[in-house]
């Protein structure tokens, strides 16, 4: 049984762990033949593969990205585009394939499935956002990250007494900030999920300032006023020449300095938290997912989702699993007991 293995989507950490847990359960235990598709989405349409033993292997449980490299599906939104991928599939006479992907890819997935393919999606992404699995692989190295930041900054903000802002990823949800926030303490937190009022804003901040000297401020990239839209980097495009969005940090701490009269700084850790060594728990939910998902596989299940429910992993239908996951009224009000 021959099988493929590619990544799609923006990189983080843990996919090298997937691809190892898929590829040494199936050559253990089931005698198969590997070949990772090179470059994401363009390596599937050109049909770019290159074999997966288990001198490949070596020493990427520890490394962030992915050896295989990954490009977005954005640029494969057409039918006529699927089809080739459909195509790209066949030429490269797999028997199946593993998808490791956030919601556009597994979305695209989805697509390859309902076309004939054997495909199995395994969920990633720093974000979090993926219904149907408590936890993606690359959220726990990105949040680790953030909560390190919050504490470094925490020091320098009692020492000069200053707001200090952290943008972190999230663009339509904001568990990163949440979490992040919560576990370091910040004074407000920002989420596209409950656009803000910058009035109330500087209201929290304002009082804050009356007893202490220093306040921390916790934004996700796609947080925004009420009535408003994200803010957008223009001079900054994505690969396709849209406007990134991100900037939100920065016109907060405008707003703040102009109408507080207070020392603000701003720290937007972007590409940071996608990148570095995955923690242990990026590292053991990527093992467990590759291989659960080699094991559907072997059992000829496809059309499906590795996912985490509880401490099991599970498996769901991949059009059950593109849907965002938001963050919900109860841990949002864990975290607003401590805006003050």
């Amino acid at each position: 049984m021959k099988v493929g293995v590619m990544t799609g989507g923006g990189d983080c950490p843990g996919l090298n762990a997937a691809i190892r847990a898929v590829v040494r359960k199936g050559l253990k235990d089931y005698g198969m033949e590997f070949v990772g598709i090179k470059d994401g989405w363009k390596g599937l349409l050109e049909a770019d593969a290159e074999p997966l033993t288990r001198d490949r292997l070596s020493g990427i449980l520890v490394r962030g990205g992915t050896i295989l490299g990954s490009t977005p599906f954005s640029a494969f939104k057409g039918d006529v585009e699927i089809g080739k991928l459909a195509e790209g599939y066949r030429r490269l006479r797999l028997d199946a394939l593993i998808i490791i992907g956030g919601d556009e890819t597994l979305g695209a997935a989805a697509r390859l499935h309902e076309m004939g393919l054997n495909i199995i999606g395994i969920p990633k992404t720093i974000d979090n956002d993926l219904l149907g699995t408590d936890t993606t692989i690359g959220f726990s190295t990105a949040l680790t990250v953030a909560v390190e930041a919050i504490d470094r900054l925490h020091t320098t903000a009692e020492s000069h007494h200053r707001v200090m802002i952290v943008e972190v990823m999230g663009r339509h949800a904001g568990w990163i900030a949440v979490e992040a926030g919560i576990a370091g303490g910040a004074d407000l937190i920002l989420i596209p999920e409950r656009p803000f009022d910058i009035e109330e804003v500087c209201k929290i901040i304002r009082e804050r300032h009356e007893t202490r000297n220093f306040s921390i401020i916790v934004v996700a990239e796609g947080a925004y006023q009420r009535g408003g839209k994200e803010t957008v980097n223009d001079d900054e495009k994505d690969a396709f020449g849209y406007a990134t969005i991100g900037g939100v940090a920065n016109w907060l701490k405008k707003e703040i300095r102009a109408r507080l009269g207070f020392d603000t700084r701003a720290t937007v850790l972007g590409h940071v938290q996608r990148g570095g060594t995955p923690t242990p728990e990026d590292r053991i939910l990527a093992t467990r997912f590759g291989v659960h998902a080699i094991e559907l596989v072997a059992e000829d299940k496809f059309g499906l989702m590795v996912a985490l429910k509880g401490d099991k992993i599970v498996s769901i239908p991949l059009k059950d699993a593109i849907k965002d996951r938001v963050v919900d009224d109860e841990w949002y009000s864990i975290a607003k007991t401590f805006f003050d």
